[in-house]
């Protein structure tokens, strides 16, 4: 008997939160090192399994943005209602990495909002939330090395 590899569940939300990732970085035509860190970030928070990023960049090798669109949108729309907040959480925070908004990422998360059926102030209020724990979470790292560090004067 061959013996199959079934990919995990979540490696569905990856794929569609990796292609919208894909399409967000590349639709204003510029491809910023600030966009590929923040992608880099997602992956490392969503313990992205590189054989999913494989997958990923095999897709996108292979596939026209029309294409990897509705793709993306059919595995967001299975993705439960939390998966598709956090993805477009992911690419609204996404969006502001390279320090301007460009008008058509707009567009494509508006669209992308609109087929997935999440609401926007939805999106933004929990993309406070998290550059808020962010920041906390950054600020304890500070206080804590400061510590260390004078703890022996």
């Amino acid at each position: 008997m061959k013996a199959t590899y079934s990919p995990p569940l979540h490696s569905v939300y990856h794929q569609g939160l990796l292609l919208f990732a894909h399409l967000l970085m590349n639709v204003d035509g510029v491809v910023d090192e600030r966009e590929l860190k923040a992608l880099q970030e997602i992956r490392q928070e969503e313990d992205i399994p590189e054989v999913t990023f494989a997958a990923f960049r095999e897709t996108i090798a292979r596939k026209p943005e029309k294409d990897l669109y509705h793709e993306g949108i059919d595995l967001l729309n299975s993705c439960s209602d939390q998966e598709r907040l956090c993805a477009l959480v992911h690419l609204y925070l996404l969006t502001e990495s390279d320090l301007s908004i460009h008008p058509r990422e707009v567009r494509l998360l508006l669209y992308s909002l609109r087929r997935t059926h999440v609401d926007f102030d939805e999106i933004e209020l929990t993309a406070r939330l998290v550059k808020a724990n962010k920041a906390t979470s950054q600020r304890a790292a500070s206080l804590e090395l400061y510590k260390s560090l004078t703890n022996g004067l």
